[in-house]
């Protein structure tokens, strides 16, 4: 008797994903696709900042509160803001909702960034323009079979830090940079066999 595979066998996604509902989601819907939109964009630097040390699961669940605290990542709004207007609303964290990483530094890092990024634009520099720049304004598309294939850095990558922070940004290393290009769609690094390859080349 022949044996009827299921839809859930059939899909194949990168072998570094678990089974999390909340990093399926992320993964299929987001992870990878080039985004454009420069608060966007601004806003997945800061993130991947703040998962430095942790893992990006973790601030996934976190999201949330990041949003709520920074006017969904408005560099404008952020600019208003002293640390001590974050702490307050930090400390008011509800039982059991995922609030933010408490780390002085990586919120101080999210208010200094907005600042650059203020300047840049008033300087007119957009920031996303500045971004893409560093792979000629188009996707780099890999073939990667392999998790051991995927680097955590590259040249691209550690050239991008490296101009990030001549320009005042914090918590931007080569490591932080390469994560941020592969969530924004600037190198495709989904396995080939992953569902979602063909859909972010």
């Amino acid at each position: 008797m022949r044996r009827v595979r299921t839809m859930a066998e059939e899909v194949v996604r990168c072998a570094w994903l678990t089974k999390d509902p909340i990093y399926i989601k992320y993964h299929d819907e987001e992870w990878g696709k080039p985004e454009y939109n420069s608060q966007r964009l601004f806003e997945m630097l800061c993130l991947e900042g703040q998962q430095a040390g942790l893992s990006w699961l973790t601030i996934l669940k976190k999201r949330e509160a990041y949003q709520r605290l920074f006017f969904e990542f408005d560099p404008y709004k952020i600019v208003k803001l002293e640390y001590s207007d974050v702490f307050e609303n930090m400390i008011k964290d509800e039982p059991g909702v995922p609030g933010l990483v408490k780390h002085k530094r990586k919120i101080e890092s999210i208010l200094n960034n907005a600042k650059c990024y203020a300047r840049m634009e008033n300087e007119g520099e957009d920031f996303s323009k500045f971004i893409w720049s560093f792979v000629n304004h188009k996707p780099i598309v890999n073939r990667w079979e392999t998790n051991d294939q995927i680097p955590s850095q590259t040249s691209i990558s550690a050239s991008l830090a490296l101009s990030l922070k001549a320009k005042g940004f914090k918590y931007v290393g080569s490591t932080t940079c390469y994560a941020f290009m592969q969530a924004c769609g600037l190198v495709n690094d989904h396995l080939t066999t992953c569902i979602s390859y063909n859909k972010c080349s």
